[in-house]
């Protein structure tokens, strides 16, 4: 078995800074070393104090050190990892764009008065959990070692044991709402019409190439990326499908 060190450098870049920036946040949080309240989303602060840095700090405070906590951390370290791998792997301008277009619709999301939420980093990791719920729907998971589900139903599992528990559902569903808007933009829209609208930008590939994050994107990456189409298919059906198993 590895030791933790060598799992921690194996992780893909992406969700490896993710994951380490919000449990060193957490910990400066837990330790009252810095009160929640300087990097949460305050819109009036962001506007009228210029306090832009609320605009990313929202992302990275998951809650105090709970079982709630270690438990959104180990969505990271699964969920997060597994797509960035397998998904996503060779593609880490992808995920990072993924990552982007998340944060930016859930701070678009909770401009809405009634969908305000100070802290959105639990809303990232449950975008996270549902666009990995889509890519592996037919995955058994096995809740607390008393139920067995299939990863596409994850997502509103865990929103159901959070009512039970008591956890406000608010964080749940943002998520929930973010991670099918990706979705839909990226394969479902462009499995029913063959148009995608919703492309990693330039900007986005430049900077993962300048800074060398993760491995090296393949020469043919965008033909990888799709599927090869069947014949008699027809353009329109390009992009991922998955059908739930009996």
């Amino acid at each position: 078995m590895s030791s933790p060190g060598e799992y921690y450098h194996s992780l893909p870049p992406i969700t490896k800074a993710y994951g380490t920036v919000c449990l060193a946040v957490t910990t400066v949080c837990s330790l009252k070393l810095l009160h929640p309240a300087y990097i949460a989303l305050i819109y009036e602060d962001v506007f009228y104090r210029f306090q832009v840095w609320r605009l990313f700090t929202s992302f990275f405070f998951l809650g105090n050190f709970s079982i709630n906590f270690g438990i959104r951390l180990l969505m990271i370290a699964r969920y997060g990892v597994q797509l960035e791998q397998a998904t996503f792997d060779r593609r880490t301008a992808d995920f990072l764009w993924m990552m982007i277009f998340g944060g930016l619709t859930l701070l678009g999301l909770s401009a809405i008065p009634f969908l305000w939420n100070p802290f959105l980093g639990i809303s990232l990791v449950f975008m996270l959990l549902y666009v990995w719920s889509r890519e592996f729907p037919n995955a058994q998971i096995n809740i607390y070692g008393l139920l067995n589900i299939k990863a596409f139903y994850l997502p509103w599992t865990m929103l159901a044991l959070d009512v039970i528990f008591g956890s406000p559902i608010l964080p749940d569903l943002l998520g929930i709402i973010a991670g099918h808007f990706y979705y839909f933009l990226t394969v479902l829209h462009p499995l029913s019409t063959g148009k995608t609208y919703l492309k990693t930008p330039r900007w986005v590939q430049k900077l993962v190439r300048r800074y060398k994050i993760g491995a090296p994107a393949p020469v043919n990456s965008r033909a990888a990326a799709q599927p090869e189409q069947q014949p008699g298919t027809g353009s329109a059906f390009r992009g991922r499908s998955y059908r739930l198993s009996d």
